[in-house]
């Protein structure tokens, strides 16, 4: 039989926030691959897993996930690793990868599965999708991110200030990812378009350090690479306005 691969969202850090297939999909997997820096340091992902699986089912194994410059050092971490979950798909029937967020959505769980799939022909890959950071900011700090008929613009401000910059311009919900190295830029882009006053941004989101303000506080000190910043859309029609 064919091995699987399972790629589980364990939502952005709230270990409450893990949905229940993805708890039994951790727990009935031979095995659990977290994802960890090349300094070794716990990740989101695996402090989150351990909630629910013993340490001796997970496995710890190494991405360039802060890698965007050396693109040869990226993709040989990427191939590492994938040759690693390769071997672990050859000996177990089931592989849970668990990564932050959803697994579908701006996650290194993409990459690992291509590699996979090259390297064992015939792995199954499915995966349990996860709550979003965006998600949890929203229900953190009160902010909708969408009414009526708005449309949802998500932007990795790694792509760049100026993709955030357009994306604000537009008639709809702007949420950016990944943004704190460019802190300074964002809050500029923000009050050029006229869009700071309902903003919102948060780090951390449900652990000890977490930080939630609105982005008028923004003052271009760096934050934490995985900042979330949610802009809603201009709402001036009253209630059910965008219908």
């Amino acid at each position: 039989m064919s091995s699987k691969l399972i790629g589980v969202g364990v939502g952005p850090g709230d270990p409450e926030l893990v949905t229940v297939k993805g708890v039994n999909a951790l727990r009935a997997a031979e095995v659990v691959v977290v994802p960890v820096l090349d300094t070794g340091e716990q990740g989101r992902a695996e402090a989150t897993v351990l909630h629910y699986v013993e340490r001796d089912n997970v496995v710890r194994v190494v991405f360039a996930l802060n890698e965007r410059t050396d693109r040869a050092r990226r993709e040989a971490a990427w191939d590492a690793a994938g040759g690693r979950v390769a071997g672990l798909l050859k000996q177990h029937a089931v592989v849970a990868f668990a990564t932050i967020g959803d697994p579908n959505v701006y996650s290194t769980f993409t990459y690992l599965a291509q590699t996979v799939a090259e390297l064992v022909p015939g792995t199954v890959v499915e995966t349990v999708p996860g709550i979003t950071a965006m998600q949890d900011l929203a229900a953190r700090s009160g902010a909708v991110l969408t009414e009526g008929t708005e449309p949802l613009t998500l932007v990795p401000v790694t792509a760049g200030a100026a993709v955030l910059k357009d994306a604000l311009h537009g008639p709809g919900t702007v949420v950016a990812y990944k943004f704190g190295r460019q802190a300074q830029e964002v809050a500029a882009a923000l009050r050029e378009t006229g869009r700071v006053g309902d903003a919102v941004w948060g780090s951390a989101l449900g652990l000890p350090e977490e930080s939630i303000r609105p982005a008028a506080e923004l003052d271009g000190a760096p934050l934490p690479y995985l900042s979330t910043l949610i802009a809603p859309a201009r709402r001036d029609g009253g209630r059910g306005g965008k219908l």
